[in-house]
């Protein structure tokens, strides 16, 4: 994490990857115990924090400029505990889970390219100084 208001752009798009992969893993994680009785599927809460922390703000820059990111942090859940798809308990869809995975590296690498276009205008604002 880059410790300056400057960068809290940054710093929330780098959270924002740390939660991508995390769910990357919870997500492959849930295709592997597809087969597993009993197994529950899980998922990463991430985007509802960060939309309580911005909501009803006038400036976005001076939110995230503010912003605690500490505060910041995805925490990983049981998904729809109580269903099951199956008679052994499980509650894991091939589909559902393929189809997560793929939305999310997709939003991993929009992500990390957002991140280097921050770099880049901070590597050209530093340059025409």
């Amino acid at each position: 994490m880059v410790l300056s208001n400057a960068y809290n752009y940054v710093n929330v798009l780098n959270k924002a990857a740390d939660a991508s992969w995390t769910r990357n893993d919870i997500l492959a994680n849930n295709i592997a115990n597809a087969d597993t009785p009993g197994f529950k599927r899980k998922d990463v809460q991430f985007e509802t924090y960060l939309a309580n922390l911005v909501a009803g703000t006038d400036s976005l820059d001076e939110t995230v400029a503010g912003m605690d990111l500490n505060e910041l942090n995805c925490t990983t859940y049981t998904d729809q505990a109580n269903l099951s798809y199956r008679y052994d308990g499980n509650n894991v869809d091939m589909n559902t889970e393929s189809v997560e995975l793929a939305k999310n590296q997709l939003k991993y690498y929009t992500l990390m390219n957002s991140m280097n276009q921050e770099f880049s205008r901070l590597k050209t604002a530093l340059k025409t100084s």
